[in-house]
């Protein structure tokens, strides 16, 4: 810890006495004030605090020197008369004629300011007054309770003027050091900003009292579990201060049943469960952070209820830690349904049904694997995913996905909807890749893949066609199929999970042509979106954009128009480009209960790329390439996320509803 010429900190047992100071002897403590309470923390860890308290010794200030302590000494004065009155409760009164402060030797004291302030402490003892034992006691009491005074004791002389009582009062030492154990988590500047102007000065037990309550104020506000329990002044006018921290001895695991609440055998690994707490054994018990440790455990996915209770070990300072854990199922079935990103016309267009098999604790060890399906009037997918969340042996939280798809999606975003002599166009994809995923930086994570993909268009009866009714090409090879091999960068910035802060996505893909007929080309695309809180609406700017520049299949372009692009057109409607931007603002405001309000206008085009795509499909069907729309519409919170229901108009003042489900890319 740090050091300077007045304050010295320690960690260890070890003191280390300032230069000028004489080398402390073995002290004989003198308890002065009662100990401190120890700060007041949470219910849930009341009682291993207090047994923790109990276990560290009680705080008492001591003293290296001998001699008298603070206590008054008792004192035997002349009977002069009897109090008649309530107030003394019969106890006999002495008239006092003088009443005089001096140093232990009866000479006066060398500091004329620490004299008046032991003269305003008194109360009772004033010349001319007549004076109980118990008065002067409580007068010596506060002299020695303004914290300046080592000891202080009344001496009665009779003169021929009367009575005169004397303070013989021993002043506490000149700060000249400090002397700081135990204190593995404080800062040292936290106790150098306390003791900075004190030096050369007396010590002031007070002043002392209320830096050892911030020291204990400072754990409890840190969610910490210390204080400080013992204090003592040495020879030399060295403070030493013992700090005892409450340590984690063990992490213990116990998993508990569903139904009963009772211990039984858990399916979870217990190293999976530890792997991810950021608390450890031989720590400093911190609240705070436990907190976040169960709430990392509960983002696993695998548990329904996680706690954790502090456990006392013996009379020590060390507590356990006894995580209890309640497990969801780790797998089952699930059917649904749900809303197309490719809406096709007809009385059931856009809605899809889904079947999918999901096991959250593959092995023990928090895998993921996902198997599901889903079909529509015209989408089908097909898509097994496998997740390590966590890599093992790895320290940098790297996560491993890999994945299987089979889709069919409607071509209608780029190739447009049916033609009256030609069916409708569907985009055929087998994909497969693997996806690695860490956290670099707070708020940063970025992911590194490889992604093969097999695709082609197809009519409506299925078979693999390679021109459209425009006769424009719909592979890039010119083969009924285009085969690709993807090298993946994305990189992510999160501020918050508010909807009101910012992100920032930037994705770079390169298509590697290990074989000559792969397709080569780099495709790279940015989204913003930034909200602002105004009052009680909400303002929110979003931006994306990108480009591809090599030899890439039509259906890959950008497709611009649409619920997640520009609403009052239909999906793809306003362009298919090489090129790309699209942006964006809404303000909302709650109505009343979980409706919201929202006021929307966006702006998209293809930058003037739309011809630079093969077999230029935009141009082919005439979309504008450019456009924009605006209108209203409520949103409602679900379980599933928001349910957007919106109205919009678009540039050729045409209208146009539009649902979705979550929040727009």
């Amino acid at each position: 810890m740090g050091t300077r010429r007045d304050v010295r900190f320690v960690s260890s047992g070890v003191k280390l006495p300032c230069a000028d100071a004489a080398p402390a002897p073995a002290p004989a403590p003198t308890l002065l004030s009662a100990a401190l309470p120890f700060a007041r923390i949470g219910r849930a860890i009341d009682g291993v605090v207090r047994h923790v308290a109990r276990s560290l010794p009680r705080l008492p200030v001591a003293r290296a020197e001998t001699g008298a302590g603070a206590a008054a000494a008792p004192i035997a004065l002349p009977r002069r008369q009897k109090d008649g009155g309530g107030g003394g409760g019969g106890e006999e009164r002495v008239l006092i004629s003088e009443v005089a402060v001096r140093g232990k030797d009866g000479e006066p004291l060398e500091r004329p300011e620490l004299e008046a302030a032991a003269a305003a402490s008194l109360r009772a003892c004033r010349p001319n007054a007549a004076l109980t034992v118990r008065e002067v006691q409580e007068d010596v009491h506060r002299v020695v309770e303004s914290g300046l005074f080592r000891s202080c004791m009344p001496v009665a002389v009779d003169t021929r003027d009367g009575i005169r009582l004397v303070f013989e009062v021993e002043p506490n030492q000149d700060f000249h050091g400090l002397v700081c154990e135990g204190a593995n988590m404080l800062p040292s500047k936290f106790l150098e900003d306390a003791f900075h102007d004190r030096h050369g000065k007396i010590i002031n037990i007070r002043h002392l009292d209320q830096v050892i309550k911030s020291v204990n104020g400072w754990y409890q506000e840190r969610g910490l579990t210390g204080l400080v329990s013992y204090a003592e002044i040495l020879s030399g006018g060295i403070l030493r201060l013992q700090v005892s921290e409450a340590e984690v001895n063990n992490i213990n695991i116990r998993f508990l049943d569903r139904r009963t609440g009772e211990p039984t055998v858990g399916k979870t690994q217990p190293e999976t469960i530890l792997r991810h707490l950021t608390t450890k054994k031989g720590q400093a018990y911190n609240r705070a952070q436990v907190k976040r440790d169960v709430e990392t455990i509960l983002t696993m996915g695998i548990m329904e209820d996680v706690t954790i209770i502090p456990q006392p070990v013996g009379d020590s300072n060390k507590v356990d830690l006894v995580m209890n854990l309640v497990e969801r199922p780790s797998g089952g079935f699930s059917a649904g349904g749900g809303i197309s990103s490719g809406i096709t016309n007809g009385p059931l267009s856009g809605l899809i049904g889904s079947f999918a098999y999901s096991h959250r604790n593959v092995f023990g060890r928090n895998k993921k694997l996902n198997l599901s399906l889903e079909r529509g009037q015209i989408d089908s997918i097909f898509r097994l995913n496998y997740t390590d969340p966590w890599i093992d042996g790895d320290n940098k939280r790297t996560s491993r996905t890999i994945m299987v798809q089979n889709s069919r999606t409607p071509g209608t975003l780029i190739h447009g909807g049916d033609h009256p002599d030609h069916g409708p166009i569907t985009i055929g994809r087998v994909t497969a890749g693997i996806e690695y995923s860490r956290p670099f930086r707070p708020k940063w994570s970025g992911t590194l893949g490889l992604i093969f993909q097999h695709a082609g268009a197809r009519d409506d009866k299925g078979n693999p066609i390679i021109r459209d009714f425009y006769n424009s090409q719909l592979t890039a090879s010119g083969n009924a199929y285009d085969d690709t091999l993807l090298a993946k960068l994305e990189s992510v910035y999160t501020d918050s999970g508010d909807r009101s802060s910012t992100m920032f996505v930037f994705n770079i893909e390169q298509g590697l042509p290990i074989l000559p007929e792969w397709l080569s080309f780099n495709r790279v695309t940015a989204r913003l979106r930034q909200g602002y809180e105004i009052g009680p609406a909400r303002l929110l700017l979003s931006a994306s954009g990108g480009h591809v520049e090599g030899n890439f299949s039509p259906h890959e372009a950008f497709a611009i128009g649409g619920t997640n692009s520009v609403r009052g057109y239909e999906e793809g409607a306003v362009g298919s480009g090489r090129s790309y931007a699209v942006g964006s603002g809404e303000v909302s405001c709650r109505m009343f209960g979980p409706l919201e309000g929202v006021v929307f206008g966006d702006y998209g085009s293809d930058l003037s790329s739309g011809p630079k795509v093969p077999g230029d499909p935009a141009g082919a069907r005439g979309k504008p390439g450019s456009g924009y729309g605006y209108g209203v519409g409520i949103r409602v919170d679900s379980p599933l996320g928001p349910l957007r229901l919106e109205y919009a108009f678009n540039d050729k003042q045409a209208r146009r509803f539009h649902f979705g489900v979550g929040y727009r890319n």
